[in-house]
């Protein structure tokens, strides 16, 4: 069995890193950290078919797969794309899709369509990424999923280590219930699962850049008249990151395939994914910042804002220790944390 992307899916992924590297560049992140929304950037995702690429054909969507969009997601995070992307394209569209009623079929369709961006909380985590810029805000109370127009939540914003994942605590009177009793469990539980293996790929993505940093500031920078790229200490610290991220992304691609084939165990291969990428990736970044002492450390440089983004998405939809808890439950029966 070869076990690999096609040639289609590797393609694809080209191109959005072409697409990113052109629409969002260091500066574009930096100008998110201090506020600015890009919306020229949703529309360019859009219409390449990224944001709708798990939508219905029905619903101007690709109908594709988690197989498809892991790889997108992974040079989103390369990017460090400041836009929920994970919430929208991974989380909220297939909830949506599954999910009955007119109004749920229009959001669909909208938010495919690139018209309606939207966040969402699942899980155990209390506070909402970048509700201050969603149209729409999707919930669980209970058994019910909620969805919640910008109008009919209260925000109340909470500090974020990174700025370009603005956090806040959501409250509301009144929300459109989507789904509740099974379907809503299901419908919340499933929704998760694809945020935790959306996250994981970014965080790859975000490993993967802190390491090209590295990397390139080694074959630069000078020590006692040499690169301190020929250190061993700095080949075997790179080198050590370099297999744990590629450890990590086949992980990745098994959960994906999963998911999208509807196995009983999807769970597992999504906790042993996030687990491993969570680790993969806070390893790149204490590598890449002991490469580059103490300039790593100042918001000047590009570095910081990798760092903290991987900080901050290794901290939410569980976090690597929460993930291996649950991973040792389906194998034995019993937490091992």
């Amino acid at each position: 069995m070869h076990f690999a992307l096609s040639e289609e899916q590797a393609m694809f992924a080209d191109a959005v890193k072409q697409l990113l590297a052109g629409e969002c560049p260091p500066g574009k992140v930096r100008a998110a950290w201090e506020g600015e929304v890009d919306t020229h950037l949703w529309r360019a995702l859009a219409d390449n078919g990224i944001v709708g690429l798990l939508a219905p054909e029905d619903a101007g969507g690709l109908a594709m797969t988690m197989v498809d969009l892991v790889p997108l997601l992974e040079e989103a995070g390369r990017a460090a794309l400041p836009l929920p992307l994970i919430e929208t394209a991974a989380v909220s569209i297939p909830l949506l899709a599954g999910c009955e009623g007119a109004l749920a079929a229009e959001w669909l369709a909208s938010a495919a369509a690139g018209n309606t961006l939207i966040t969402a909380r699942f899980g155990d985590d209390p506070l909402v990424a970048s509700a201050d810029i969603a149209d729409l805000i999707l919930v669980t109370d209970g058994d019910a999923v909620i969805g919640l127009p910008r109008d009919a939540a209260q925000l109340t914003p909470r500090r974020s280590v990174d700025h370009t994942r603005r956090m806040f605590a959501v409250a509301w009177e009144q929300g459109v219930v989507l789904a509740e009793g099974a379907q809503g469990a299901a419908l919340a539980a499933a929704a998760f699962d694809r945020g935790a293996l959306a996250s994981a790929a970014m965080l790859v993505g975000l490993g993967s850049h802190c390491l090209s940093m590295a990397v390139e500031y080694a074959g630069v920078r000078e020590q006692f008249g040499k690169k301190i790229g020929t250190f061993q200490a700095i080949k075997h610290r790179c080198a050590d990151a370099l297999i744990g991220l590629h450890f990590a992304r086949p992980l990745l691609w098994r959960a994906a395939w999963a998911i999208s084939e509807g196995e009983p165990d999807a769970a597992l291969h999504v906790s042993a994914a996030r687990s491993a990428a969570c680790e993969a990736a806070d390893a790149a970044a204490r590598a890449a910042l002991q490469v580059h002492g103490a300039i790593g450390y100042t918001t000047e440089y590009d570095l910081h804002m990798w760092m903290k983004r991987i900080w901050a998405l290794a901290g939410v939809w569980g976090d690597a220790r929460w993930h291996r808890d649950r991973a040792a439950t389906f194998i034995f029966g019993e937490s091992h944390g």
